[in-house]
Formats: structure tokens, C-alpha cells, sequence
């Protein structure tokens, strides 16, 4: 007995109908190529920045951790295993301690940074007669090299150079030596310091700050606050993650100083940081386990430190769960 065709419309249909009850497109294995393609793509994208991130960061700290429990000097091909010899010598040489009393110069210093940058940020915030030139006048020293600025700033701070000029016009005439008094020095590079990385902290908080919706201050201004209140209530609790954010990183700045007091002193009369002290020990003195074991302090510190903050200043996301 002959089967009747199906009708076009009807077959039609029964082909619809399967396509609705089988397989999904791309469920053959030409589909199944392609989802894992889709899955293997991102990782083909994070190949580069990882590599970087491992042989750059991660591949140098173990070789820190592995140098710091050896005495290599830094040319020998034998690397002798002390073991915690070089901590305890850390722990019992109160000279290599003593050096991070200058640090507190340094976090004097990045307090007063951080405040300045936040009045300057809060105040340029708003609608202030030419606020744009003002901006770019605070961030520029930020983007000048920090070699440039110290070469300048020797010439600012030498005897008869310019911060003793501007003095003599004010009636100032026995300035002391800026950079060759232990008891100015230290301030004399803080301060330093304070006008060339002010810029960073103040952009950070204009760009917090400029994030608060216009609605509060409104709200604000019906129930008569004034600036203060505006400031106290408003702008500190809203960018309160990144003044913490900025603390942290100023302790660790303060902590690790380098650049302006070895550019500009070398670490003489008495403004050696513990930076210039292990780069000095590793170098100079051609004892890279020991220097090595000093920086892994150093970074030790700047871990408990960053630990602290987080407890101190906790994500949204878990005050929120709790």
C-alpha cells in the first residue's frame, strides 16, 4: 500500500515541532566547538598579563624569600643556607630600626598631603571662578619626574638659592642649612614630598567627591546645613573607602620612602630611610641576603598594615551581609 506525501504545510509543521522538542541549535558538536571556544577565549586574553604578573611580581618575591635566608653577596654562584640568621641580625641591630624615625617625617608629612588635598578637592568640588586652572596647577608637580624635582629642589633648597631669597625679602636673614642641618633635612624632603604627590590624592578625592548626588546637598540646603555640616555629614561618609584607601597608601609611602631623599641627600645628614639602608646594604656593602631579609620585613609591615585597614574600613558588601 502506497504512503500518501504530506502535505507542504503539514510537513512543515512536524519539522517545527521536532525543532521545538529536539535538539537545540548548536547542540552537535560543531556547537559544542564553539561553546568551548567561548570558554577558552578569555583565557587566551589573560595569557600576556598574567605571564607579566607572574614572572614580574610573583617569580621576584620568591627569590627575595629564597635570598633572604642566604648570605649571597650578590656575585657568588653559591648562595649558603643561614636560615633566620639574617632576621635575627635585623632584630638585634638597633642602627637598622633607628632609620624608621625618619619615616615619621614622611607620615607627618602625607597627613598633611591628605589634608590639603581634601580642602583643595572639596573646595574645587564646586562652582569656584577658574576651578580648571586651579586643578591642573595642583595634579601637574605629580606628573613631572621625580628626578627632575629633586634636581630642582636642590637648587630651591641650597644655601643663597631661591627659599633663602624669598626669605631675605621677608627680613629673613639667618636661614639654616636646608639640607645640611639633621634637624631640617628631614623636613625640608617631607615637605617636598607634600607638593609632589598632593596632586594624586587630590584627584582621587575630587573624583570621589564629584560622585555624590546633587540630591543630598539639596536636600541638604532645605534643612539649612551649612558648609560644615555639608562636609561632615555628606562628602566624608560618602568618600569614606577612599580616604582610608589613601591613609593605607600614605603609611606605606611613609614607610618606604626613596626617591626624593636619595636624589637629594643620598641619605647624609641623617635622612637615610630604610629603603636607602637596604638598597646601601645590598650594593654598597655587597650583602643582598641581608638586604633581601630587610625588604621582606618591610613588606611584612606594609601586609599588617593593609590587614589593619580592612578591619578598620571593611567593604560595603560585608557591612551590608552582616
Amino acid at each position: 500500500m502506497t504512503q500518501l506525501a504530506s502535505p507542504p504545510e503539514v510537513a512543515a509543521s512536524v519539522t517545527d515541532d521536532g525543532r521545538r522538542r529536539g535538539t537545540r541549535p548548536g547542540a552537535g558538536p560543531a556547537g559544542r566547538v564553539g561553546r568551548r571556544g567561548q570558554r577558552v577565549t578569555p583565557w587566551l586574553f589573560l595569557v600576556v598579563p598574567l605571564a607579566f604578573l607572574i614572572v614580574l611580581t610573583y617569580v621576584p618575591v620568591a627569590n627575595l624569600l629564597w635570598y633572604s635566608v642566604t648570605d649571597w653577596d650578590g656575585l657568588s654562584p653559591v648562595k649558603e643556607f643561614v636560615g633566620p640568621e639574617n632576621f635575627v641580625e635585623i632584630f638585634t641591630r638597633p642602627e637598622i630600626f633607628q632609620v624608621f624615625f625618619v619615616s615619621l617625617f614622611y607620615l607627618a608629612g602625607a597627613i598633611a598631603q591628605l589634608v590639603l588635598a581634601l580642602y583643595f578637592a572639596t573646595l574645587l568640588s564646586f562652582k569656584t571662578r577658574f576651578s580648571n586652572l586651579f586643578k591642573g596647577i595642583i595634579f601637574f608637580p605629580y606628573l613631572i619626574n621625580g628626578v627632575a624635582i629633586g634636581l630642582v629642589f636642590l637648587y630651591f633648597f641650597r644655601p643663597g638659592g631661591t627659599l633663602d631669597a624669598l626669605a631675605a625679602l621677608v627680613g629673613v636673614e639667618n636661614t639654616p642649612q636646608w639640607l645640611g642641618d639633621p634637624g631640617v633635612v628631614n623636613t625640608s624632603l617631607a615637605a617636598t614630598s607634600v607638593w609632589r604627590y598632593m596632586g594624586l590624592n587630590f584627584v582621587l578625592f575630587l573624583g570621589a567627591i564629584q560622585s555624590v548626588p546633587s540630591e543630598q546637598y539639596e536636600a541638604a540646603d532645605l534643612d539649612g546645613a551649612t558648609s560644615w555640616h555639608k562636609f561632615l555629614y555628606i562628602i566624608v561618609p560618602s568618600i569614606r573607602r577612599i580616604l582610608g584607601l589613601s591613609f593605607i597608601l600614605a603609611i606605606a609611602g611613609a614607610l618606604s620612602a626613596f626617591e626624593m631623599p636619595y636624589i637629594m641627600t643620598g641619605g647624609a645628614n641623617g635622612s637615610e630611610t630604610f629603603v636607602i639602608q637596604t638598597v646601601d646594604t645590598a650594593f654598597r656593602f655587597s650583602k643582598v641576603g641581608l638586604a633581601s631579609a630587610m625588604a621582606v620585613v618591610l613588606l611584612v609591615i606594609v601586609l599588617v598594615i593593609t590587614a589593619v585597614q580592612r578591619l578598620l574600613f571593611p567593604d560595603e558588601k560585608k557591612e551590608d551581609a552582616s
